[in-house]
Order: structure tokens, then C-alpha cells, then sequence
């Protein structure tokens, strides 16, 4: 995914998720990982909060029943984790494509600098998992459909940039990929969708951390 996360939260992650609007909010290099971090948290602990209001006040159905799902969790938990893996991999091969070269450096400089050890990617990547899924998938899903959820939440990433046609490539891809998530909620339940979601940012992360792309890049994605 992944990101200052929807509030002053939310942008320009992995696989297109959460953790960093930072690029637009305020100068990415003053995000240190301390920030970046209880940003993580914040979006575990937010969204969802949010995502409980929304269902308790606005769906036809319990939090509970939206957390139980329709298959055992540990069907979900594999069935996500498979789906997260196969798009993860797919995504990381189109940013390898010269085309996507600059964004592909532009993130990783961005990842490094954060300097993450395996087990802060694990706890980011599950936070942003966890929070968006049940904000996204669990409450606004029911109300706005798969695709218009998939498509605002990609563009919340700020990865449908039209400014920036090479990043939606990207972008096209992962609206795909999120709505593949959509629907794994719908058929598996909500711990699919964390499990896909957690597992591509997992996926994306490492990555990003440890490219050896060189790194003479432009300050801005749209250079």
C-alpha cells in the first residue's frame, strides 16, 4: 500500500496505503520515525474508532458481526495473505519497470530514511492494515460499493495522480489490487482484507528499505 493517514495522515506509501500525505502535509524529511510511527498507531487507534462509529450508527449490521466474517479466521488469514503476496510481488515488478524508475527511487529514499528494523515494518504495516480495512472496507464498503471505495482509497494515496501519469500506471494497478481486497472481504471476511493489506505493505516496505537503486533523484514525484 501504504502516510499521514486520511487526516493530516495519509500519502504516498508502498502499496498504497496509509502512512505518509506527509509529502504534501509538511517537509518529508522533517517526518522522523518517531512520528512516523505514532502515525501508525494513530491510524490503528483512529480509524478504527471511526470505522466503529460508522458501523454501529449507519450499517444494518453489529461491529461484531462485521469482525466475525463468513469464513474462520484462519481461512481469512490465509486466503488474504495469499492474495497480499501475489499482488504485492506483482506490484513491486511494475515499480522495477524503467518507466516507474523515478517513483521507485523517490519512495525508497523516502523509506530509508525512516531507517525501520523488520519488526517496526511489521508493526506499521499491521496498524495500517488493520485501521484502514476496518475504516474502508468494514464501514465504507457497505455503503459506497467495491470499486468507489477501491478508487477513493487509492486516490487518497495519492497514487491516481494526474500530474504524474507514470505513478498512475501504479495507481490503475492498485485500485485492481484493493478491489481484489473488497472482495475477499466480502466472501472471506475483514481479517482477509487486513491480512492481504498487511501483507503488501510488509511486502512493499522491505523492499522499498532495501533497494539498491541509486538514488540521484528529483525532489518531487512530478520531475
Amino acid at each position: 500500500m501504504p502516510i499521514p493517514d486520511l487526516f493530516p495522515c495519509l500519502k504516498h506509501l508502498p502499496a498504497g496505503w496509509t502512512l505518509i500525505y506527509v509529502k504534501r502535509s509538511f517537509n518529508a524529511n522533517a517526518l522522523d520515525k518517531r512520528t512516523f510511527l505514532i502515525l501508525a498507531l494513530f491510524t490503528l487507534i483512529g480509524f478504527s474508532l471511526l470505522g466503529y462509529w460508522i458501523i454501529e450508527n449507519f450499517l444494518p449490521v453489529s461491529f461484531e458481526a462485521v469482525i466475525a466474517g463468513e469464513e474462520s479466521l484462519w481461512m481469512q488469514l490465509a486466503a488474504g495473505a495469499a492474495f497480499g503476496l501475489v499482488s504485492a510481488f506483482a506490484g513491486w515488478k511494475i515499480i522495477e519497470t524503467p518507466l516507474l524508475y523515478q517513483t521507485r527511487i523517490f519512495f525508497s529514499k523516502l523509506i530509508k530514511g525512516f531507517n525501520l528494523s523488520f519488526s517496526e515494518i511489521l508493526f506499521v504495516s499491521i496498524c495500517a492494515g488493520i485501521g484502514e480495512e476496518i475504516l474502508f472496507r468494514g464501514a465504507i464498503q457497505p455503503m459506497l460499493g467495491v470499486w468507489l471505495t477501491a478508487i477513493i482509497f487509492v486516490g487518497i494515496h495519492g497514487y491516481l495522480n494526474p500530474f504524474n501519469w507514470r505513478l498512475s500506471i501504479y495507481g490503475v494497478f492498485m485500485t485492481f489490487a484493493i478491489a481484489g481486497v473488497g472482495y475477499l472481504k466480502i466472501h472471506f471476511g475483514i481479517a482477509a482484507a487486513i491480512a492481504a493489506h498487511s501483507v503488501i505493505d510488509i511486502f512493499l516496505l522491505y523492499k522499498l528499505a532495501r533497494d539498491s537503486a541509486p538514488h540521484e533523484q528529483p525532489e518531487s514525484l512530478n520531475e
